[in-house]
């Protein structure tokens, strides 16, 4: 696990950052020279990547495999082995020259597939977008009519007939206990009194009253006539 850790960095750092700075510097000052050793450098680099994924898959039990692959980075960048420029030039350099049409047209072909690839695609999936989009607005429209139809005049009109009535405005009433009183004022009679003569009014002498004073009054003029 170590050992990993270690080679990781080491490649980050001396493999990748340290030779992308010095390859800017090539392109900033445009020394020839220099550019071209970082070039081929860089060609090595991307083969000694796509070598390592497959390496670090099948011969991590090799004995200081981690430490052959830090040996072999600080091989590719130091100034007095050269090793990718002797790489590059003993192998990478010829190899690609002679393989060099098979591999333009391999790309063109590559390129013009994968092209026409996504073209088709790209139709196919629209086509699948649209059909899909119309399926959905023609289901959503059938269920809607499907709705509406179910709303016949009779279940409108059960509908209107089941609403409740409108409350009417409450009637102001009179308190319980004046309602009586004035029931029994208007309907009924005043009830007669136990001799038979209405009560008198307040102020008047009734006619009872009258005809006593009357026959005293009579009864004191002949008493007053017979001693003449």
């Amino acid at each position: 696990m170590v050992s990993w850790l270690i080679s990781r960095l080491v490649v980050l750092i001396f493999g990748t950052l340290y030779p992308a700075y010095f390859s800017y510097k090539a392109v900033k000052s445009k020394d020839i020279k220099e550019y071209v050793k970082w070039m081929m450098y860089w060609i090595i680099f991307a083969l000694f990547m796509t070598v390592e994924t497959f390496t670090d898959l099948f011969l991590c039990w090799f004995p200081f495999y981690y430490e052959l692959k830090i040996a072999f980075v600080a091989w590719l960048l130091s100034p007095y082995t050269k090793g990718s420029s002797l790489l590059y030039r003993k192998f990478v350099h010829p190899t690609l020259s002679s393989k060099e049409k098979e591999i333009d047209e391999c790309l063109l072909q590559a390129k013009d597939r994968s092209y026409d690839a996504l073209v088709h695609f790209g139709k196919r999936g629209l086509n699948v977008a649209a059909s899909a989009a119309v399926t959905a607005a023609a289901k959503g429209q059938g269920a809607l009519s499907e709705r509406l139809r179910s709303f016949s005049m009779q279940d409108l009109s059960s509908i209107r007939g089941d609403a409740p009535p409108q409350s009417a405005a409450p009637v102001r009433t009179t308190s319980k206990t004046a309602k009586p009183k004035l029931s029994r004022s208007v309907t009924q009679p005043p009830e007669p009194s136990d001799t038979g003569d209405a009560e008198p009014k307040s102020g008047q002498p009734s006619a009872k009253a009258a005809a006593v004073k009357r026959q005293d009054d009579t009864r004191s003029r002949g008493s007053l006539k017979k001693p003449q």
